[in-house]
C-alpha cells in the first residue's frame, strides 16, 4: 500500500497544483482545504515538487508560527532532495534565522544558495556574486569566484529574454 501511494504522489501533487491556480472557485475555503490536504499526502509520500509548493505555501502564508516552521521542514525536504528553489529559500532561512527552530547558520546557508547556484537559480547565484563581493556569510572576499558566479550568471536566460521569445510566437 505504501508503494502505491509513493507511485501516485506526483500525479496527487500535480492535480493539486492545477487546482491551486484554478480562477474557478479563488476564494473558496474548501477549495484551499482540498488543495492543502492534496499536497500535504503527496509532500509526505515522496513528492519533491509538493514538498517544495507545501513547505513555501506553509512557512510564507502560514497562519501561526507553527504552520510556517512546519512549511520550513517541509522546504528543508525539499532542498535536500535537489529543488532549487527549496534550496535558495533554505539559504534565506538558515542566513537570517526563523524563530527559535531555524537558528541562524551561515554554514548552511552558504551550503544552500551554493546547491542552488549551481542548479541556476538565478537569485543563488547572484546571491553567491555578493558573497565573494562582500565577503558575507563568513567567507573571504574573492574576485575570482565572484567572477565565475558573475559567468555563470550568463548562462541563465533572463526575465526580459523569456519574455521576447514569448512574443515573438
Amino acid at each position: 500500500m505504501h508503494w502505491l501511494m509513493r507511485q501516485l504522489a506526483p500525479l496527487i501533487a500535480w492535480l493539486a497544483d492545477r487546482l491551486f491556480h484554478l480562477s474557478l472557485f479563488n476564494r473558496s475555503r474548501q477549495r484551499h482545504q482540498l488543495v492543502m490536504r492534496l499536497f500535504r499526502f503527496a509532500a509526505d509520500n515522496g513528492s519533491q515538487r509538493a514538498l517544495s509548493v507545501y513547505g513555501h505555501l506553509l512557512h510564507f502564508r502560514g497562519e501561526d508560527v507553527a504552520s510556517r516552521i512546519q512549511g520550513g521542514i517541509y522546504l528543508q525536504r525539499a532542498a535536500d532532495a535537489g529543488d532549487p528553489k527549496a534550496q535558495y529559500q533554505m539559504g534565506r532561512i538558515f542566513e537570517n534565522g526563523f524563530e527559535h527552530y531555524f537558528t541562524p547558520d551561515l554554514g548552511k546557508a552558504l551550503h544552500y544558495y551554493r546547491q542552488a547556484a549551481e542548479q541556476l537559480h538565478p537569485l543563488a547565484i547572484r546571491r553567491m556574486i555578493e558573497v565573494y563581493e562582500e565577503g558575507a556569510l563568513g567567507v573571504a572576499i574573492d574576485p575570482a569566484r565572484a567572477n565565475c558566479w558573475r559567468q555563470r550568471q550568463h548562462q541563465v536566460p533572463s526575465v526580459e529574454a523569456l519574455s521576447v521569445s514569448s512574443e515573438s510566437r
